[in-house]
């Protein structure tokens, strides 16, 4: 059995081929990477992988059973990029693909739902056995701006009062690792987020409470908010993304009660001020 990990050098792939050497040998792990020579740090097999290449992408996965596809970074370009992914595991011989796709994606408003929508369908067409893995947020793409917002005396955003069920990378990683090892999850569509809620009042809170400074939460226009994004020297495309995602937040988009995480993991998730505190002593280092 091989199992493969596209962007096995990103943040959650290379978390993911960590966790699946805990669970099986390392000579059945593939990271798949468009830079091989930093794969090499990850003490498996590495081939070169580029979502863009569809040329070398069936040749790559030759031999391979088990495929996760970790869904692309390149907004606008994963629809395409995934389906590409897809159809080269169809002609390699992949017998199945676990995804990472999106939070409730079907009543989803955020704008990142279109592409996952397309790259779903592909897959149920494909005739392959799939898996969905529709993660929550990432808890990180919060305790990132931690920061920030010590430097400028308040947490920003524009997301108002809405619940964020997130959980770190590390847990979403784990869980891949878990759901791939075992074919009875062949078929599943999971929807997974942290066992909690938290606003980003809360967070504030939490900032606070742990630095012993005081950081209240700034809800401002999703316009502003990405005009300040922009400003402090974020690309245009991702300042509106973020500005736009909070939005969503505020309805609730990045929120989940099901806890099929930790049921997953068999442990609770690792709570929003744990996070915080890990981002607060890498911030002081």
């Amino acid at each position: 059995m091989k199992i493969a990990i596209t962007g096995a050098t990103g943040q959650l792939g290379s978390i993911v081929v960590e966790q699946l050497k805990n669970r099986v040998s390392a000579d059945h792990i593939v990271a798949l990477a468009r830079n091989t020579e930093k794969a090499s740090a990850l003490g498996v097999e590495v081939r070169e992988f580029d979502y863009s290449k569809p040329e070398i992408l069936t040749g790559a996965l030759q031999g391979i059973d088990r495929l996760l596809l970790i869904s692309g970074s390149e907004l606008g370009q994963r629809a395409v990029q995934h389906i590409n992914v897809i159809n080269a595991a169809k002609e390699a011989g992949v017998t199945w693909i676990v995804y990472t796709s999106l939070l409730h994606l079907e009543t989803s408003s955020l704008n990142l739902a279109g592409e996952h929508l397309a790259t779903e369908k592909a897959l149920k067409e494909s005739g392959i056995d799939y898996t969905l893995l529709r993660n929550g947020w990432y808890s990180e793409n919060y305790t990132a701006s931690i920061p920030g917002a010590m430097g400028g005396g308040a947490f920003l955003g524009s997301a108002g009062d809405g619940k964020i069920a997130s959980a770190p990378r590390a847990d979403y990683a784990e869980a891949a690792a878990i759901v791939i090892t075992d074919e009875d999850n062949k078929g599943k569509t999971f929807e997974l987020a942290g066992d909690t809620y938290y606003t980003l009042s809360d967070l504030a809170g939490i900032i606070s409470e742990q630095s012993g400074k005081t950081i209240p939460y700034n809800n401002i226009p999703e316009d502003e908010y990405a005009n300040i994004l922009k400003n402090i020297g974020l690309p245009d495309g991702l300042a509106l993304g973020l500005a736009s995602w909070d939005v969503s937040a505020s309805k609730d988009d990045l929120f989940d009660d099901s806890h099929e995480l930790s049921k997953i993991l068999g442990r609770p998730t690792t709570p929003i001020v744990e996070s915080v505190k890990m981002a607060l002593d890498l911030a002081s280092v």
